[in-house]
């Protein structure tokens, strides 16, 4: 198990209808005997209540389910770095937003500045894509990060492709094994996912 003792830095950005992905994430992070999963929060997936989650009880959900408290501010994320908090940082869901300013080098959110701290010290980030404009305004975005150093994407692909074109969303059968290629260096491949998707 490539990732037992590790520890990992989950960051759940607000692509608040995957919410309901993120416990069975946590579940596979621990049957892979992982040491700590840090839990570390967009402002948005912090504060908005949704037709999906309302948001105080996405965060218990995260702080009962990893044993640790919510990472929610950027003074609290700074830190992540300096400290070596985490191995690696997994960031799903990630928005089209947080994709936008992970490539151009915005910091205006803990989940960004976690990154920003961690990458310093030369380690992995793992995005997990889902965005509505993926095949849009985004694709741009993808391509850069895709190109950038110790950063490596779980395969994706079309999630409803008749009613949104554009959007595109993770695969999250292929989180552990993301994971652990990124420890060795490798991008998963294939990174578009060839699943059948279920209309």
């Amino acid at each position: 198990m490539k990732l037992e003792n590790k520890s990992i830095g989950l960051a759940v950005t607000g692509s608040f209808c995957n919410f309901s992905e993120v416990k069975g994430v946590i579940d596979s992070l621990k049957a892979e005997n992982v040491k700590k999963i840090i839990p570390i929060v967009s402002y948005s997936t912090r504060k908005f209540d949704t037709r999906f989650y309302n948001a105080d009880e996405f965060i218990k959900m995260l702080e009962e389910n990893t044993e640790n408290k919510v990472i929610d501010s950027i003074v609290d994320a700074e830190v992540v770095g300096p400290k070596n908090l985490v191995d690696i940082i997994l960031i799903c869901p990630c928005t089209g937003n947080t994709l936008a300013k992970l490539a151009n080098g915005i910091t205006d959110t803990p989940v960004l500045m976690a990154v920003k701290g961690h990458i310093r010290n030369n380690k992995p980030v793992v995005i997990g894509v889902s965005t509505n404009d993926g095949l849009g305004k985004s694709l741009k975005n993808i391509a850069e990060l895709i190109d950038t150093k110790n950063m490596y994407f779980i395969p994706f692909r079309q999630d409803d492709y008749s009613k949104k074109p554009k959007s595109l969303v993770l695969d999250y059968t292929y989180v552990i094994k993301t994971l652990e290629d990124a420890f060795d260096g490798k991008q998963i491949q294939p990174v578009l996912a060839n699943r059948k998707v279920v209309m």
